[in-house]
């Protein structure tokens, strides 16, 4: 090789896991300007003479490697979008989880646009000195020195000086308790979200926003006066709203940068390329957020970790908890879990001494009360799900405001059962489940769409459906004949609503589709309690606390709030306001089962000879009187010539579990076919998935 090579390290885009290392390739003379580390190129595969897509990881003079070297085809663009920190978050992450790179790259960085880069390159080139930004690479902002005077005195609303001042601390991590109540801002911000016709204008009307918003928010504005980046990662877009509404009241709207799943492509990627820049950023976004490409990085908070839109459903399912770990780890960031009910996971940090526990001064206890306490539990009014004490709680708060009403289920009757014998209804034609979507209209399947025409009762021959369940829809039509004249809003998956006024009204909400009232809610009732706690799922308890909780936290400071048909512990945490305690319970009971998150999951997947070839190996992995204990459930067959085995194994070894997973699935992956009849046969399947909740539904 001459001496004046250069050599570039390429991440292949590829599905394959034989991939997921690094290539070289050599770079001609006409690209050493442009082939630098985080841009894009083309390069070719020997085989079949067909190329691939991929990203510079590094450039060096030489290469290990002993053969000729293929030269790069084309540098895509000279962007380096992938920087050196995403890229190490990157390789760290799937490392953990037995996956690949190049799928969390994937999501790191958006698909590019080239309309949307050039226009980007030109208003950068505009704005500051031609000659900075010739080479078509954004120029870096400045970054204050020094925090402003007085700023890391600043007290967050609700907490006292001492914890605001260990929150602000360099590399400080902390599970924060969210207030559980709303705070209305007063109209001193310029227009934001909320008024876009009118920047710069003064707003007019005050914005209600629940109190974790605004500790999040005030703890941004902290690190980001300190001349650092922030990223917010919250669940949907509801969140969204009201944290970004919050972030315009502190005056830092310009400083915001969007990034979530309902931006068009070139819009996410114009923000994407706003978070490149540099300078200090607020990323405000859904689960992928974490891995914005900000520079100066002094603060990740994540919201409401343990709701299941912050798990990522793509290989290779990396948790957005779990991401912001790692990333706090490499950039010794300050870290701030936000929630109203503690995850367990987050409550096992807490334990470990890793997070530490920070609550509201003084503490606010809401005022919860279950229907036993009401001592009108055995005369409901409603079809048996509103008693009457409760029901006469709501009419009362209609008069000072909204009254939020929880439901489990969405559309009008969701499930429906013979009269006689109460099986459920199914279809005739594909044997799906039967519902009525609106009121007056019949009966029809929810897979194939045909209506319950005629419809017999395969067990006992009844011809007679009745409600098994009742939806959003149906409740609002019982309560608005039952309140005649009074408002009534649906807020569900099909009927969304963000924000609602402060008159009285009726709000009847599926879970987490609750929209925020102006001043907050003068009620809340909570209903369905039994239905949403028989879900099976080793989690349904811890979700149905926290549904309840994040529900109790939109109301307006001392509203009543009726949990009905609940008891036990779950009523008991509501009541005293003690979800650390009901997470810290429940933490300890899994221990004793060695169920996550005490320990880590792993689940196989594949093949029956592949499958047991990979629990053969995995057992001579690690000597069980050295090390931890590293057990296996199973292999259970799943149909179709398919097994599953789920192997659970301490946090302590989880490295080596992962690495040899890996190299198992690479194995597999390499097998040479086998020649059968003529043809080849594809190798056995294998699938691994790391820190897999749905095995446990």
């Amino acid at each position: 090789m001459a001496a004046s090579a250069v050599v570039a390290r390429v991440m292949i885009e590829s599905p394959l896991p034989q991939l997921d290392r690094l290539f070289d390739y050599l770079v001609p003379e006409s690209m050493r300007a442009q082939a630098r580390p985080g841009v894009r190129v083309k390069v070719p595969l020997r085989s079949a003479g067909r190329s691939a897509r991929g990203y510079i990881i590094e450039t060096a003079p030489v290469s290990d490697f002993e053969g000729s070297l293929s030269e790069l085809e084309e540098v895509i663009s000279p962007l380096p979008v992938l920087t050196p920190d995403v890229w190490r978050l990157a390789r760290r992450l799937a490392d953990r989880a037995a996956g690949s790179a190049c799928d969390i790259v994937r999501l790191a960085v958006p698909p590019r646009f080239v309309r949307v880069e050039k226009a980007h390159v030109a208003a950068r080139a505009a704005a500051v000195d031609p000659a900075a930004a010739s080479d078509g690479v954004p120029p870096r902002a400045q970054v204050p020195a020094d925090p402003p005077a007085g700023s890391e005195e600043r007290t967050f609303t609700g907490y006292s000086l001492a914890d605001t001042r260990a929150l602000l601390e360099p590399g400080a991590r902390a599970a924060l308790e969210a207030k559980p109540t709303v705070v209305q801002l007063e109209a001193t911000s310029t227009g934001g979200p909320q008024d876009p016709s009118a920047p710069g204008e003064p707003r007019s009307e005050e914005v209600t926003v629940p109190h974790w918003a605004l500790t999040a928010a005030e703890a941004a504005a902290a690190v980001h006066a300190g001349g650092e980046s922030v990223i917010v990662a919250v669940p949907d877009y509801r969140d969204q709203l009201v944290l970004e509404n919050a972030l315009d009241w502190l005056g830092l709207a310009e400083s915001v940068v969007r990034l979530d799943a309902r931006q068009a492509r070139a819009e996410r990627y114009a923000a994407f390329l706003t978070a490149l820049d540099g300078g200090p950023r607020i990323v405000v976004g859904n689960r992928s957020s974490v891995y914005a490409p900000v520079s100066d990085l002094g603060l990740i908070v994540v919201v409401d970790d343990s709701d299941p839109l912050q798990a990522e459903p793509l290989a290779p399912y990396v948790h957005a908890r779990d991401a912001a770990l790692v990333r706090q780890e490499q950039s010794g960031s300050r870290l701030l879990f936000v929630s109203v009910s503690r995850s367990t996971e987050v409550e096992r940090l807490v334990e470990l001494g890793f997070l530490r526990q920070v609550g509201p001064t003084p503490r606010y206890l809401p005022r919860v009360v279950p229907t036993a306490e009401l001592g009108d539990a055995d005369a409901p009014t409603n079809a048996a799900r509103i008693p009457t004490a409760a029901w006469r709680t709501a009419k009362e708060a209609l008069a000072e405001g909204p009254v939020l009403i929880q439901v489990a289920r969405p559309g009008y009757a969701p499930v429906l059962a013979c009269a006689t014998c109460s099986t459920p209804a199914s279809c005739a034609v594909c044997a799906g489940p039967l519902r009525i979507t609106r009121a007056g209209e019949p009966a029809a399947c929810t897979l194939c769409g045909a209506l319950a025409v005629r419809w017999s009762c395969p067990v006992c021959q009844g011809t007679t459906m009745r409600f098994g369940a009742v939806g959003s829809a149906r409740t609002a039509d019982e309560l608005g004949r039952a309140f005649p004249g009074v408002r009534v809003i649906v807020a569900d998956g099909e009927h969304q609503h963000t924000e609602v006024g402060g008159k009285p009204a009726i709000v009847v909400a599926t879970r987490g589709a609750e929209p925020v009232a102006a001043g907050g809610y003068a009620a809340v009732l909570l209903l369905d309690g039994p239905r949403m706690l028989a879900r099976e799922s080793l989690r349904v308890a811890e979700d149905c606390l926290r549904w309840w909780s994040n529900a109790i936290a939109l109301a307006r400071p001392g509203a009543p709030t009726v949990l009905v048909g609940v008891g036990g512990p779950l009523a008991r945490s509501l009541v005293t306001w003690q979800q650390p305690g009901f997470a810290r319970q429940e933490l300890t009971d899994r221990r004793a089962l060695r169920f996550p998150p005490a320990v880590r999951l792993a689940t196989v997947t594949g093949a029956p000879d592949a499958v047991g070839a990979t629990l053969a190996d995995l057992r001579g992995l690690l000597d069980p009187a050295e090390s931890p204990k590293v057990d296996v459930l199973g292999p259970v067959p799943l149909g179709d010539g398919v097994e599953r085995a789920v192997i659970r194994f301490d946090y302590a070894v989880g490295a080596a579990v992962a690495r040899h997973l890996r190299a198992l699935v690479i194995k597999n992956a390499t097998r040479r076919r086998r020649r059968t009849g003529g043809s080849f046969s594809p190798p056995p399947t294998l699938k691994v998935r790391l820190d897999d909740s749905e095995i446990m539904e």
